[in-house]
């Protein structure tokens, strides 16, 4: 009967047609059948649900009769439907096969699944119609292109590492061809915990027909079917650290993007080869040693008795770079400031020490290393850097100024930053921004201890790094002072640094950041202050010419050391220094108290000969006065001998001395001063270091004379001798010797070796070496890397320190040797 009402109903049986043909349109779509209510029913849902057709009852689905040969038949609607849009209305051919297109989840190479009936939904089509990323290859080979280019072929790591503003390639392969008319692509990478456009931490990078410099930008340099090769350029602030790849595409079908893959991460580093890079640095011998060279040399001592080590840097050593990377997010300061080299080295300066945010390193001076390893034991930093990381963050116990600077270096050096370690012999310590030295003496010339806060370290080590200084006025870039040391805080935080050593030498202490510290550091006057019968103190001397000499660094291309205190101080008295000396205290919390200069005819001088004393041996030093006027004068020397701590703490006074003396007119006087091994053998620590101190009056012109001289006694090296063909993947072995030069057991003693590409670091507990006892151990390990190579070595015991050694081995390739 509904086929009867139907028929005699046009507007009832064009909208039943209707519903069938587009019921069937949407199985073809999507290949499930539709659930049609009754015409009555959907009216319901519509715009205006009481709006009804009264004259349409319920209406029953018509079944379509087979054709030839089993095929249904079309009826109008459809084959109209079909020549409309073939695309979506597909006629059933003989073998109903569909096109295949590679998507993300799908396998080209597969053949037809189960019975031999492909599955096709309208969400296949569409899905194939999306331009989808199948593979992406950063070409992060070393050999590849991009490795080589970025000079960071060098680094043990799995990662694409790149340099700021310069371009690397990569492949991605994607569902079907390309095409750039229809097609769209963009780069996105994210870094930090909330990557934001505004704040460069998310960069979206377009694809562009040309790259332009000091953008982020992509162009498709080559395309191979459905692989295509991007160049892709940086910008040269952008934020260095680990970024986050993904690859987004849009087309006629949709947009599509990657799912993040942490093999494609993306390192950025600073790049000093970049000329917009703030870290820009000239020359390719300087860039070779201050960024590539994973090995240095650290001085330590004074500066009559200069010693050097060996430093393992290891800043391309496997694990590294994640460490440093570490550092700053565990810094939890803002990944958008990691652009500024400047910001960078400050937050860097504070992660590397302990006191206040958990650091790489946690100091001690005071001998007692029971809970971890004594300072002078560690021969790099790369052991120290993993072990932090290792432990998640904990603190490495021990460390002293090298070790800090050492570590500090490694870090620079390994993001990209020029840096090289320094040592300052004679290094002020300025408590209280006076910018002067300042030295309490009671009324008999003695010092007053508890008020002797300012200090003169015999020597102290801190990092150079090279940079572009925006901040300041025009001229302040180059060179810039940062300390890990933790020694005083600068805002509120234990770090120091940046200072341009520009302002340093000028006296510019105004100029961020920290250098009134620097300048205190290596150039400051000694000022005596002696107390008076009502409690007050007076000036009565100042010495000048007493800190900041042989400023050290190791030489570029070679193991040499180089005096680079020209770039921290004009020459020493001439009327340049003064002026700076002068700017420099105008500044300070004493202006008023600047010592104003007296007349002298008597000078005081120590001097050292030879390298001076060793270690067991008795010490000997010469005093040398000398009278410059045409009277006599008559002098009441007053001496004192301290074991020092290197940083120039007072341990213990082991000698005092009184003598007067009589100087004729116009001459000079050499006296000589002794002390046996025997009155300093029980209080020595750590670097042997020791400090007389000289003071007295002249009796006719009440003149006041003092001096302080710093010396150290020197210990033996260890003697290195290798045995057998070094030869990567073959064994062999080196003997290590020494010979105890005190005239006491050195007990639990403890040998330490290491050598980039020769063996890792490595621990011997030798035991108890006999009084003057010589011995030796031997040592295996198979080389790893080819080339000049060095083998470090140290010796610790409680009784002795600072003992170590280095053999150069050349390794020989494998390949050659076979051939």
């Amino acid at each position: 009967m509904a086929s009867e009402k139907l028929s005699q109903n046009p507007v009832a049986s064009d909208l039943s047609l209707f519903a069938v043909t587009t019921t069937r349109i949407f199985e073809n779509l999507h290949g499930m059948p539709a659930v049609i209510s009754p015409v009555r029913d959907r009216s319901d849902v519509g715009r205006f649900p009481t709006v009804t057709f009264p004259f349409v009852e319920d209406v029953e689905e018509e079944k379509e009769e087979p054709g030839e040969n089993g095929v249904k038949k079309e009826n109008a609607c459809q084959q109209w439907w079909r020549k409309a849009c073939a695309c979506c209305y597909k006629q059933p051919g003989d073998d109903d096969l569909t096109e295949t297109v590679v998507t993300e989840d799908e396998d080209p190479d597969k053949g037809e699944e189960g019975n031999g009936e492909k599955p096709t939904t309208g969400e296949g089509n569409l899905n194939e119609l999306l331009l989808k990323v199948k593979s992406i290859d950063l070409m992060k080979s070393k050999t590849e292109h991009n490795l080589k280019e970025h000079h960071t072929n060098l680094y043990q790591s799995d990662k694409l590492i790149i340099r700021r503003g310069q371009t690397f390639q990569m492949w991605i392969t994607l569902s079907r061809p390309f095409d750039p008319l229809t097609d769209k692509l963009h780069l996105e990478l994210k870094t930090g915990l909330l990557p934001e456009v505004s704040k460069g931490t998310h960069v979206i990078v377009p694809l562009v027909e040309d790259l332009e410099d000091g953008r982020w930008e992509a162009t498709v340099v080559k395309q191979e079917n459905r692989r295509i090769k991007l160049s892709v350029n940086s910008s040269p602030t952008a934020v260095i650290g680990r970024y986050q790849l993904t690859v987004g595409t849009s087309c006629a079908s949709g947009p599509y993007t990657s799912t993040h893959n942490p093999a494609n991460d993306i390192y950025m580093l600073f790049n000093p080869w970049c000329d917009d890079d703030l870290v820009f640095m000239d020359s390719e011998a300087e860039r070779q040693e201050y960024v590539l060279n994973d090995v240095g040399r650290i001085y330590y001592g004074t500066e009559h008795q200069i010693g050097e080590r060996t430093w393992n840097y290891g800043q391309f050593s496997d694990g590294v770079l994640a460490v440093c990377v570490f550092l700053l997010e565990k810094s939890r300061t803002p990944n958008s400031g990691w652009g500024d080299p400047v910001n960078v080295v400050r937050i860097l300066s504070a992660m590397i020490n302990s006191p206040d945010d958990l650091g790489v390193l946690e100091g001690r001076w005071d001998g007692n290393y029971s809970l971890g390893t004594a300072p002078t034991v560690w021969s790099g930093s790369v052991e120290i850097l993993q072990e932090y990381y290792k432990n998640k963050g904990t603190p490495v116990k021990y460390g002293q100024c090298w070790v800090f600077a050492g570590v500090f270096t490694t870090v620079l050096r390994c993001l990209g930053i020029p840096a090289r370690t320094v040592t300052n012999f004679s290094s002020a310590h300025d408590t209280d921004v006076s910018l002067t030295t300042d030295v309490y003496l009671d009324e008999n010339f003695e010092p007053i201890t508890h008020l002797n806060a300012d200090s003169t370290w015999n020597f102290h080590v801190w990092t150079d790094c090279w940079m572009a200084r925006p901040d300041l006025p025009h001229g302040y870039g180059g060179w810039q002072t940062v300390d890990a040391t933790p020694q005083e805080t600068s805002q509120g935080t234990y770090c120091c640094g940046p200072a341009s050593l520009t302002a340093v030498r000028n006296g510019q202490v105004y100029l961020k950041h920290d250098s009134p510290f620097v300048f205190a550091e290596v150039n400051s006057d000694k000022i005596y202050w002696q107390k008076t019968t009502d409690g007050t103190f007076r000036q009565i001397y100042s010495e000048k010419n007493i800190v900041g000499h042989a400023i050290s660094t190791k030489a570029v291309g070679s193991d040499e050391r180089l005096d680079i205190t020209h770039l921290y101080k004009h020459p020493e008295g001439s009327e340049e220094e003064r002026i700076s000396v002068e700017t420099a205290c105008s500044y300070g919390s004493k202006a008023a108290a600047f010592p104003s200069p007296t007349a002298e005819d008597v000078t005081l001088e120590v001097f050292l000969e030879g390298e001076g004393p060793k270690m067991g041996e008795d010490a000997e030093l010469t005093i040398k006065l000398r009278n410059n006027s045409s009277e006599q004068r008559n002098i009441t020397l007053n001496s004192q001998l301290a074991v020092m701590y290197y940083t120039g703490v007072h341990k213990a006074t082991v000698k005092r001395d009184k003598a007067d003396v009589e100087i004729l007119p116009n001459e000079e006087n050499e006296l000589t001063w002794a002390m046996e091994y025997k009155m300093y053998k029980d209080q020595l620590i750590d670097q042997g270091a020791l400090m007389l101190t000289l003071s007295g009056r002249v009796r006719e012109t009440q003149q006041v004379l003092v001096t302080q001289f710093s010396f150290r006694l020197r210990t033996p090296d260890l003697i290195i001798k290798p045995i057998g063909k070094a030869v990567v993947g073959q064994e062999m072995k080196v003997e290590i010797s020494f010979t105890n030069p005190l005239l006491r057991v050195l007990k639990e003693a403890i040998f330490h070796i290491e050598g980039l590409g020769l063996l890792p670091a490595r621990k011997i507990e030798f035991g108890n070496i006999g009084s003057q006892e010589s011995v030796s151990l031997v040592q295996h390990f198979v080389p790893s890397l080819p080339g000049p190579r060095k083998l470090l070595a140290s010796l610790d015991s409680k009784q002795l320190t600072q003992v170590h050694g280095v053999c150069d081995i050349t390794v020989e390739d494998k390949s050659s040797v076979d051939s």
